[in-house]
């Protein structure tokens, strides 16, 4: 008799004798019967083992079992109304594998133990449903990559040159001169279009920013992509096409798991193209509208991110930022040489940025006068300005914070809490 997962225990024969093994989720006794909650990565089931229907010997062992046990059970399969999921399994068999010490955390524990015990609290259902939220809506995105000709490449991570900044770096001693751990891994996809044309790699990144905000992380997941002959607004048509997929498959293959942090999934199924999209300087109008007091030029932050979107029910494109609050690497607009030709994508409800893209600028000239107007080291980029001596090409692309989107599908308060082991700004343990 092989063992089942418990998911696969509802959809087996009642009376029938099965095997399941996992951990112990919830116990308590009472006289000849023992009442336990067994689970495993599927799901959760009720288990009753009743004095005299197995061996003494366990019986007892059911019946001293600790919380996060793991352990064996052999049984038959009973329907139950009152059981989680409406069947029972009854024990004929019960072996404890790992026995448990009393468990840490219990109710209403404070979000510093739960972080202090991050090791332990992402057994909770709540943990598990967002990584499994999160593995299906990237595996949307492969999906969508691979069927639209995106080939997966693997930059590095150390490096010796800055990409969105150099006051938001991770410096390090690599033998005998500095590194960086990568902001990002834009430079390197851009190098690789030349023979891939559409490129896109999933990495850490790492920013060094001192914010203490509900949307940032130091260390976090990067899924960018780089494509040759796009301009930014093809450019915005593969983000919200890529984003609609991410949604579409945890829609599809973690409807259970959203039920467990969402109570109403309602809103994702809004999220298909076309995104609606506005000008940064429609933006500030409607913000200043609102009673917000911007002059153009002044950068959109949380707060004017929230107000933009608060009554939105699909992601919203904000184009053409100032030359000023953006990189040195984007596209001057032939519109409005002011600004460039790139584009945030807020998500709706609030949840704020989860994509920054741009065409990227490919005169190199143009380059080169923007690194030395910002005092910008010439020496660690001369590989990067090849790329513009030898055979430039129009192109595009943009950076999607993973857990910012699993923040927003799983409609959570804290980004920490779409990572397994978040690093902030106070936090690298454990």
């Amino acid at each position: 008799m092989s063992y089942l997962p418990v998911k696969r225990l509802f959809s087996a024969p009642s009376d029938e004798e099965v095997e399941a093994r996992g951990w112990i989720y919830r116990a308590r006794s009472s006289g000849a019967i023992v009442f336990l909650v067994l689970r495993d990565s599927t799901g959760i089931i009720q288990v009753t083992v009743k004095k005299g229907n197995l061996p003494d010997q366990e019986f007892e062992a059911a019946r001293g079992v600790t919380v996060e046990s793991s352990v064996m059970v052999r049984g038959r399969l009973f329907d139950d109304k009152r059981a989680p999921g409406g069947k029972e399994m009854r024990a004929s068999g019960f072996t404890v594998v790992g026995s448990a010490q009393t468990f840490p955390i219990t109710e209403y524990q404070s979000e510093e133990l739960l972080l202090d015990h991050r090791h332990l609290w992402i057994r909770s259902r709540e943990q598990t449903a967002v990584m499994k939220i999160k593995a299906a809506a990237m595996a949307g995105a492969r999906d969508w990559l691979k069927e639209n000709d995106f080939t997966e490449v693997t930059p590095p991570v150390l490096t010796t040159n800055a990409c969105e900044g150099g006051t938001t770096l991770f410096k390090l001693k690599y033998f005998d001169r500095d590194a960086y751990l990568s902001q990002s891994a834009q430079m390197y996809l851009e190098a690789l279009i030349f023979s891939l044309d559409r490129v896109y790699s999933i990495t850490p990144s790492f920013r060094a920013e001192k914010s203490r905000t509900t949307r940032h992380l130091t260390e976090y997941w990067h899924l960018e992509l780089e494509e040759a002959w796009v301009d930014y607004r093809g450019n915005m048509d593969i983000q919200e096409q890529m984003v609609s997929a991410m949604v579409e498959g945890v829609l599809k293959n973690a409807g259970e798991e959203l039920a467990v942090v969402r109570k109403d999934i309602e809103p994702l199924k809004a999220i298909v193209p076309p995104f609606k999209r506005v000008t940064y300087s429609q933006a500030v109008d409607m913000l200043n509208g609102q009673g917000y007091e911007l002059g153009w030029g002044c950068d959109l932050g949380a707060p004017e991110e929230r107000a933009l979107t608060a009554e939105e029910t699909v992601p919203v494109f904000v184009t053409n930022y100032p030359k000023e609050c953006k990189a040195f690497y984007m596209k001057e607009d032939a519109d409005d040489p002011r600004t460039y030709a790139c584009a945030d994508l807020l998500a709706p409800s609030g949840f704020g940025e989860i994509i920054g893209g741009s065409e990227r600028e490919t005169d190199l000239n143009k380059l080169v006068a923007r690194m030395q107007e910002q005092d910008i080291c010439m020496e660690p980029y001369e590989w990067y300005l090849d790329l513009r001596r030898y055979g430039s090409v129009p192109h595009s692309g943009f950076g999607l914070g993973v857990e910012r989107v699993v923040k927003f599908i799983c409609g959570l308060e804290h980004i920490r809490d779409a990572v397994p082991f978040p690093r902030t700004v106070s936090r690298v343990y454990p």
